[in-house]
C-alpha cells in the first residue's frame, strides 16, 4: 500500500488534468487558481487510502477524491468572502484577486463540478455517493452558520462548539473515507464504521488545530500563531477557560478579548497564560486524545486485516501528534 506522499503525488497528477484552461476564463481561472494553491490534500488522500483499505484501487477512487477536494475548496472560496479574508495559504483570496461576483460565481460552479464527478460511476455507486455528498454538504453549511452565530454569542457551550466543528470540519473527513469505502464496494457496516472513524478523527483534528493556533511553533504551523485570539474567536480553549477558570479568569479573558488598547502580541500572551493556568490548554490536549482513542475503538470493528488497521491507526496518531 502506498505511503501518504504517494497518494498525494497520484492525486496531484490527476488534479493537473482537471485544471485545464476553459472559457469563459473569468469563471474557470479562479477555480484552477484555488485548486492549485496547495494545502495538505488531507481529504482526497483519505478517500484514496480508504479505497485501498477495502480492496479497491486509487484509480477507481480518484473521481470521488477529486469531488471532495473541489467541494472543500468551494467552501473555502465562499468562507473567505464571508470573512472578507485577504489571504488563503499565503496568497490572495479569489475574491481579492478577481472580485466578489467572480468569487461567488466560481464557487457556485465548483459545487456543481463536484457533483458532476459522480457521473463517472455506475448507477448504484452514483446514488450512494450523491446521497452522502448532499447530506454532508448541507451539514457543512449548517456548521458554517453556527460558527457565524457564535461570533455574537457569549453563551456557547462545549457541546454546541463540538457540534459546530463536527458539521463544519469532521463530517467532510468522515464522508471522504466513506466514499473510498463506497467505490470499493465495502459492506454497509464497514462504510458506516469508517465514516464514524473519520468523523471522530475530524473532531480531534480540529481541536488540535485550535490548540496549535495558540501554542504551535510559528516556524512549522504554517499560519500566524495566536490568530484565533487576535480575531476574538470562541474556540474550545476559550470556552473551556470560562468553564474551568475562576471568576477572575473569566473576567480577564473577556476583557483581554474585547479591549483594543493591547497590542496583538501582548493580547496573545495574556490570553495564552489564562488558557494554561485555568487548565483549558491541558483539557484541550486531553480532548484530542479522547476523540482519537474513540476513533481507534471504532477501527477495531472494521472487517479488514490487522496491517490495514495499523495503517489507519498510524495515520490517526500522526494527526494527533502533528505540529503543523
Amino acid at each position: 500500500m502506498e505511503h501518504i506522499e504517494k497518494y498525494q503525488e497520484s492525486f496531484l497528477k490527476y488534479l493537473e488534468g482537471f485544471t485545464v484552461n476553459k472559457e469563459p476564463q473569468n469563471l474557470y481561472s479562479p477555480i484552477n487558481y484555488i485548486l492549485q494553491l496547495g494545502g495538505k490534500r488531507l481529504r482526497p488522500v483519505l478517500t484514496l487510502m480508504t479505497a485501498e483499505v477495502f480492496g479497491g484501487t486509487t484509480e477507481v477512487a480518484m473521481d470521488a477524491a477529486l469531488s471532495i477536494e473541489v467541494f472543500h475548496n468551494f467552501s473555502l472560496v465562499h468562507d473567505d468572502i464571508m470573512d472578507d479574508a485577504p489571504l488563503r495559504r499565503g496568497k490572495e483570496t479569489v475574491h481579492e484577486k478577481w472580485n466578489l461576483n467572480t468569487g461567488i460565481l466560481s464557487g457556485d460552479a465548483m459545487l456543481i463540478m463536484a457533483y458532476q464527478l459522480f457521473e463517472n460511476y455506475e448507477a448504484n455507486t452514483f446514488r450512494a455517493l450523491a446521497k452522502l455528498f448532499s447530506k454532508t454538504a448541507l451539514e457543512v453549511c449548517e456548521g458554517q452558520q453556527y460558527d457565524i452565530d457564535f461570533e455574537t454569542r457569549d453563551d456557547v457551550t462545549i457541546a454546541q462548539y463540538l457540534q459546530m466543528i463536527e458539521y463544519k470540519t469532521a463530517v467532510l473527513v468522515g464522508a471522504a473515507m466513506k466514499m473510498g469505502a463506497i467505490v470499493s464496494k465495502a459492506s454497509i457496516e464497514d462504510q458506516n464504521a469508517i465514516y464514524e472513524f473519520g468523523r471522530l478523527l475530524g473532531i480531534a483534528f480540529q481541536l488540535q488545530d485550535d490548540y496549535l493556533d495558540a501554542f504551535g511553533n510559528p516556524e512549522t504551523f504554517g499560519k500566524q500563531v495566536g490568530g484565533d485570539i487576535i480575531e476574538n474567536k470562541k474556540t474550545y480553549l476559550y470556552i473551556k477557560t470560562l468553564e474551568l477558570g475562576s471568576d477572575d479568569d473569566a473576567l480577564n479573558l473577556k476583557t483581554f478579548m474585547s479591549i483594543s488598547e493591547l497590542s496583538n502580541e501582548n493580547k496573545v500572551e495574556k490570553v495564552k497564560e489564562l488558557f494554561i493556568n485555568s487548565g483549558a490548554a491541558e483539557a484541550t490536549q486531553n480532548a484530542v486524545k479522547d476523540y482519537t482513542n474513540k476513533a481507534f475503538d471504532v477501527l477495531e470493528t472494521l472487517n479488514i486485516t490487522e496491517d490495514k488497521k495499523l495503517l489507519l491507526r498510524v495515520f490517526g496518531e500522526q494527526l494527533m501528534t502533528r505540529r503543523v
